[in-house]
């Protein structure tokens, strides 16, 4: 990004760079991550999670289907690249495990499985930015949700017996956890987010879980993601299934100025834009360079819309069109070279870059059929905890 140059301008510059080649079986696209090499090189695999209960493996700069990785009978959530090993990736599977897969092998078999407890149902998880510790989210059986950890270090060149956890938290969420994010620079930092509304920020160096939660956040709603953001990545924030976003900053807790920067019911009444509409949000990204958080909403005829995030509100800063065909499920924003990869209920996974030129357009229709994965979502709106120190 220039230094000149504004959110609105380099927005405004992406084009469609690639498009994958639509699969024999198509699916709905539900998460993105791209491998995380030295700074100075480019991604080399980008891994996205299918409503067809896989994991599909592309080359990133061509976006070429490498391989597929499946779990049956179990569903895979979630996909995340290791920090330091640019052919290792994770997924959550509902199994009750943790699968580490090595893309580089044409295997089927996980190098590391990473095993919860009995009654465990993982549908969210990360890793954090050491590489050390994994943590995943559980639905709700009977009055137990957990937050699950494990020690992340093995041999990945050979599979090995399951690991099994190194401990759980299991007070601060009353039902399923939703969305898991470790801080990009802090390894021992955490946020979680739930159906319960609650928006939980931990310090796992802790000794027990009390002590470790820093900050209970309520946004009043289910949560549908969550992320860090700001300068040395101080504040969180989240959207919710019913589209509201809140953003808290944690630089406050120990000031008498209140915590919450932003807090909007429904950001599709908050935000006008011409001759078109906002139908739901994705979720949101921290631009590092221009100290900008952007939320990535959509219509439900694939138009992507990008949304900066301040202090006095919402503001619409760009559109991308003319690429997906249905609503957009995915994204992941690649700062090295400013490109983005979105993936839709269409089957698509598309590749924009500044300035680029598709070589050949071939919008697709949308996926006839429902998503496997769609649920039901419980809207919860009580105040439990507003803040913990």
């Amino acid at each position: 990004m220039a230094a000149a140059e504004t959110i609105e301008e380099l927005f405004g510059r992406l084009r469609i760079a690639k498009r994958s080649v639509l699969s024999e079986e198509p699916a709905y696209l539900l998460d993105i991550d791209i491998s995380k090499p030295a700074q100075s090189e480019s991604s080399h695999f980008v891994a996205v999670s299918c409503s067809n209960e896989s994991i599909r493996i592309y080359n990133r700069a061509t976006l070429t289907f490498l391989r597929e990785y499946s779990c049956c009978p179990g569903m895979l959530n979630g996909v995340r690249f290791a920090h330091a090993r640019d052919s290792v990736v994770f997924s959550a599977c509902t199994d009750g495990t943790v699968k580490c897969w090595d893309v580089r092998l044409a295997t089927q078999k996980a190098v590391q499985v990473f095993s919860g407890y009995p009654s465990n149902v993982f549908i969210s998880f990360d890793i954090n930015c050491s590489d050390l510790i994994i943590c995943a989210g559980t639905e709700k059986v009977e009055k137990d949700t957990f937050l699950v950890f494990w020690d992340a270090r093995g041999d990945t060149n050979c599979a090995s017996k399951s690991k099994e956890p190194l401990g759980v938290y299991s007070e601060s969420h009353n039902d399923d956890i939703t969305r898991i994010c470790f801080h990009p620079t802090k390894p021992s930092l955490i946020v979680s987010g739930s159906t319960d509304g609650l928006v939980n920020v931990f310090d796992i160096n802790k000794d027990n879980e009390d002590d470790a939660l820093i900050s209970t956040c309520n946004s009043d709603s289910s949560v549908s993601f969550i992320g860090w953001s700001g300068k040395d990545y101080q504040q969180v924030y989240c959207t919710t299934h019913d589209e509201g976003f809140s953003w808290w900053d944690l630089a406050q807790l120990d000031t008498e100025e209140p915590i919450t920067l932003l807090h909007v019911l429904d950001v599709r009444a908050a935000v006008c834009i011409e001759n078109d509409t906002l139908n739901y949000l994705v979720g949101g990204l921290y631009h590092e360079k221009a100290d900008k958080l952007l939320l990535i909403g959509g219509t439900s005829t694939g138009n992507i819309h990008l949304i900066s995030c301040g202090l006095d509100g919402l503001n619409v800063v760009g559109a991308l069109r003319g690429g997906h065909a249905a609503a957009v499920r995915s994204f992941c924003w690649d700062a090295t070279d400013e490109s983005l990869l979105t993936g839709a209920e269409d089957a698509q996974l598309l590749l924009w870059k500044p300035g680029a030129t598709e070589r050949s357009f071939a919008k697709k229709t949308s996926l006839k059929t429902a998503s496997s994965v769609q649920r039901r979502v419980r809207v919860h709106s009580t105040s439990l905890r507003s803040g913990k120190k």
